[in-house]
Order: structure tokens, then sequence, then C-alpha cells
């Protein structure tokens, strides 16, 4: 299964290299002066820990072989796109908020994001609105201890105004309403449930004094060699994904665009940057020899074998399940998330301002 990457895809890994090391040291010289501070709210795509940390789910090796060493609970082998935005700013990787044995007081932020995350239903853990209320209990429980006097490194109110949240999530709002069998008329017509959510809890984030927010849209859904495998039937656009699956996202995303013209709109006071996280991926499947990638739509580590190397009853660290080599170059880690290699190129190409509107450089919160 080991794939030896071409010269090309090795001069494009150094060009990324150089991107991640340029993007690194202007954020530095602008986050001199304030620590920088950021709070996620997502699904697996950037839980650091958290599934793990909450609910006691094994996530085993070889998730986090690469940068690691060990398992961190991500799903990944290695760095994260949130880990790798971290990097870029010069400042600690984030917590998950569930972790109490992370080790940290939370002064760069914390991460609310779970596996399995969705905005809907409601109230079960750990939803969108679930996550924007554990914030809220933090935020008051940190200001009561800072008015206490009980330790200097606290985050403060202005340092939760400062702050950046990011959110990432929807894709498995969408997914799941697949998994019901829903028609694609059906799935479209739940979405702009999904992006009120979202709306809410951006405007629940702002009632809490946060005026920068970054938010990225889903990718192909329909690219995910998990869907493939369970999918049957349906019809595959020309790079051999699922049409109506990212049509869905797609739909989600240009609503999800639009609620955040709108909201800059009556938040004027807030930047509220939408990020093309699908423009991105996207453009890996579809080019993915010139990125180094042979097998775009098999994942590194499963079970199976080619095309997809998927088998849900013996994924990625259960018994059973086969994983490509170490350095070996893939996109898909699990079938349903990215290897680090692949999170680097997308963290390069976000920090590039290119996919974002407006195109505020992710530090620009720092600044501010």
């Amino acid at each position: 299964m080991a794939s030896r990457p071409s010269l090309s895809a090795l001069v494009i890994l150094a060009l990324m290299t150089v991107l991640l090391s340029a993007a690194a040291s202007s954020s530095s010289s602008l986050c001199r002066e304030k620590r920088p501070m950021m709070f996620n709210f997502g699904d697996s795509n950037s839980d650091t820990g958290g599934l793990v940390a909450g609910l006691g789910f094994p996530v085993n090796l070889p998730n986090g072989r690469s940068f690691f060493r060990r398992s961190t609970g991500r799903l990944s082998d290695g760095l994260l796109l949130i880990d790798f935005l971290c990097q870029s700013l010069n400042t600690s990787l984030l917590s998950p908020y569930l972790d109490s044995l992370a080790g940290t007081k939370f002064t760069s932020g914390a991460n609310f994001a779970i596996v399995g995350s969705s905005t809907l239903p409601k109230y079960v853990p750990f939803s969108l609105n679930i996550q924007v209320m554990q914030f809220t209990h933090f935020k008051a429980r940190t200001l009561e201890l800072v008015t206490a006097g009980s330790d200097h490194d606290l985050i403060t109110d202005r340092g939760f105004g400062d702050a950046l949240y990011m959110i990432d999530i929807g894709q498995n709002d969408i997914a799941d309403s697949f998994a019901k069998n829903l028609s694609y008329v059906q799935v479209v017509k739940r979405i702009p449930s999904i992006t009120t959510e979202i709306e809410n809890a951006i405007k629940a984030l702002y009632d809490q004094g946060g005026r920068n927010f970054w938010v990225h849209n889903t990718g192909p859904l329909g690219c995910l060699p998990q869907k493939l495998s369970l999918v049957e039937n349906e019809k595959l656009d020309q790079y051999g994904c699922i049409s109506s699956y990212n049509d869905a996202a797609k739909f989600f995303n240009e609503a999800l665009r639009r609620l955040c013209q709108k909201m800059r709109t009556e938040k004027k006071d807030a930047n509220i940057v939408y990020v093309d996280i699908y423009s991105i991926k996207y453009d890996l499947i579809a080019n993915s020899t010139k990125y180094g990638f042979s097998s775009p739509l098999m994942a590194c580590c499963g079970y199976g074998g080619p095309p997809y190397n998927y088998n849900i009853k013996v994924t990625c660290g259960q018994p059973g399940y086969q994983v490509c080599d170490e350095g070996s170059r893939f996109l898909s880690w699990d079938g349903i998330h990215y290897t680090e290699a692949a999170n680097s190129i997308v963290a390069s190409k976000v920090l590039s301002t290119a996919y974002s509107t407006p195109r505020l450089n992710f530090d620009f919160f720092c600044s501010s």
C-alpha cells in the first residue's frame, strides 16, 4: 500500500513548509503584544482529544503515530488543521475543555469540539449549543477566579473579548441525514435548520463579548472513503465522489456563506470570516497527483484494501486493522479524516487568505 512521493510532490511539500514557517513568523510579530487566545467549537475535524476526555472512548494507535508518537485522541496520524493554525501563531496547541489531566490553565483558550458532534438535535452531548453552554460556564467560572485574585494567568474579560472564536461543524448533520435514507431533497430541506443553529451559536458568543469569528464550511462529503464504501447505486462524479453528497455539502456551504455575509451586516463591530474548506479539499482530490497523493479515495488506516480500504466493522485502531507504511502519501487517514500530510497542505492554503471572505490574515485578531 505504500507509495513514494514524486519530485513535484516533494517540491510542493517544501513550499508548504516555507509558507507555514512564514505565517508563523508573521503571526508571532503581530501577536507579540497580545497572547493569542482561541476557542474552538466543532466535530472530529478539530477534536484534539475531547471524546476521549469526555466519554473515555478509546482512540488507539496508530492514531497520532506521525507527530505525537502516541494517541492523543485526535483522529489522524498526527496534527489536525487546527493544530497547524495554532502553530502559525507560535502558541500552544488547544487542549480539550473536558480534559481534567491536560496540565493546562487554558491560558491560550480551549477546545470544545467533540467527535460526532452536530448542530441537531439540540441538548444532546455534545451538540453545538451544548458546546456553547460549556463555554459560557467556562468563562463565568474563569472570571470568578480572576475577580477573586486566585491566579493572574487566567483569561480576563478583555482576553475573552479579544479572542478568536472558531466554528467547524455541519458535516455530521448532512452525513446523518443521508444515513437515515433521506432523499437529497429532504436533506437540503434540513439545511436551514442547521445554519440557524450556527447563527444562534455566533449570536450567543457575541452576547458573551466575542467579536472575532472564524467559520469553516464543510468539505466534500461524497469523497470520503467511508461514504463511498457504504453507499451503493449513487452517481459518481469524474473523480469518483458521490455527486448527491457533494451537492448537499455545497448547498450547505452556500447557505453558510450567506449567513456569514448577513451577520457581518448585522454585527458591524464583529469580524466574521468565512473559509472555503470545500474548495481546498476538493482541489486536493481533483489534483491529487500534483500533491503526491496517488490514491485520494483510499484510507491509509482501515481494512479491505483497494479501492477504499474501509470496513465499518474493522476501523482504524480496532482489532484487525491494516495501515499504510509511515511516510507514505495518503490523503485520507481512516476513511473520514485527513492525514497530517494532507492537513498541512490545507493549513497552508487557509493561511494564504485566498479562500477567506473577507481576506483577513489568520492572526488578524492579535492586532485588533
